[in-house]
């Protein structure tokens, strides 16, 4: 700009004293209404260079003013970021120690400012839940979403979470169907949703949600497994509790041959069919289950049906005992079910087989009953003493 300047004056200075060393400055008039203005060319050449300088140093002083102002502002402006960042530096230090009050205060401290304002207020928001405000969790989530503008999805899953850990459960289960419907593969919000549906009893529509759930790699295949389990459980209970047994047998043919050879899941069914009294359907779905894959949990059921035709769960019971040895479950369910069809020779010899192998109140117990019906007090007492005994012993510890 004074380079400019300086050759503009050069300039001029030559229009000016070029005239005035050859003698010819002109005339120049300027008439108003009130006033008559006369001068030479050279003076009033002169007197715009005198006005132009004028001018450039108010510009000059000017922009001197503002830019010390907007110094100042920047200092200011530079200052609270500062302490905004210490601020929420000392608040992850305070989440760690689990200091929600302190952790809260830092985070909205000075929030505008941080690098990440919408951060520091959903995590003040977590903070204040914690403590069971909701009046400033709900300010803090509505300051989050104003910052947020267009970009509200992390708002919502915050919210959502806190409805979660408020108990508000009807209100994250519609949280989450929106979120699904925003973004149906995000992590977080299929976490929350799993979590939404299992507490609102919503088992079909966290069924739906499961090959996602495993895509994510939300959980390993052990964890996914018993949230599979639990989902169909609970539809188990609510099919009983609306359409008793039939509408529970219906439901059980028309799932996948994969889903009815779950071991869980039949021993689920069993137990639901055992409470509706259908005995024989129980019997039947145990059954299959053992002929397809031995597993105890299954053989552990048997002793609680009162079935009709108790001949198929002795004749398997046996069948197992010959492939898988005479263990003290196999032992002990076959002594139980000879007890309870009244052949009491053949069930305290099953049960001494499994007393042999490991001590069990409950097997003292049922042998001594069996021993009872075979006419042997002393040794039905002596049982008994023993089974007490170890009741005692295992309280003990």
């Amino acid at each position: 700009m004074l380079r400019v300047l300086a050759l503009f004056l050069l300039v001029i200075a030559g229009i000016v004293v070029g005239p005035m060393l050859a003698g010819h400055q002109g005339y120049v008039l300027i008439q108003t209404d009130n006033y008559n203005v006369e001068t030479s060319v050279t003076g009033l050449v002169i007197m715009a260079i005198v006005l132009f300088v004028v001018l450039f140093l108010i510009e000059w002083l000017l922009r001197r003013i503002f830019r010390t102002g907007a110094r100042t502002r920047g200092w200011f402006i530079g200052r609270k970021s500062s302490k905004a960042r210490k601020h929420t530096r000392q608040a992850m230090i305070k989440m760690a120690e689990g200091d929600h009050r302190q952790m809260e205060k830092l985070l909205a401290r000075h929030a505008d400012h941080a690098e990440q304002p919408m951060v520091n207020y959903l995590l003040a928001a977590e903070a204040a839940s914690q403590r069971g405000d909701e009046i400033r969790t709900n300010q803090y989530l509505e300051r989050a979403a104003e910052i947020a503008d267009t970009d509200q999805l992390p708002v919502d899953i915050t919210r959502v979470r806190i409805q979660l850990a408020q108990g508000e459960i009807h209100a994250a289960r519609h949280g989450v169907d929106r979120l699904l419907g925003l973004s149906p593969r995000h992590p977080e919000i299929l976490r929350l949703a799993e979590q939404a549906y299992m507490r609102t009893g919503a088992y079909a529509s966290l069924l739906e949600i499961l090959p996602s759930i495993s895509k994510a790699e939300i959980y390993d295949e052990d964890q996914l497994q018993r949230v599979q389990e639990q989902a169909y459980i609970g539809m188990m209970d609510q099919l009983m509790a609306e359409e008793g047994s039939e509408g529970l047998k219906r439901w059980w043919k028309n799932q996948s041959r994969k889903t009815r050879h779950e071991a869980a899941l039949q021993v689920a069914m069993a137990v639901q069919l055992i409470k509706c009294n259908d005995q024989d359907l129980a019997q039947e779905v145990i059954l299959d289950g053992l002929k397809r894959h031995y597993d105890e949990r299954l053989v552990a059921m048997m002793p609680k049906l009162r079935s009709g035709n108790p001949e198929q769960l002795e004749k398997f019971l046996r069948q197992a005992i010959k492939q898988q040895g005479a263990t003290p479950l196999l032992t002990s369910t076959l002594g139980q079910i000879l007890l309870k069809h009244g052949e009491w020779l053949q069930a305290s010899e099953a049960f001494k087989q499994a007393l042999d192998q490991r001590p069990d109140p409950y097997d003292y117990a049922w042998l001594a009953d069996a021993l009872d019906k075979l006419h042997q007090p002393a040794e039905a007492a002596e049982m008994r003493r023993l089974g007490l005994m170890l009741t005692i012993n295992h309280s003990a510890q």
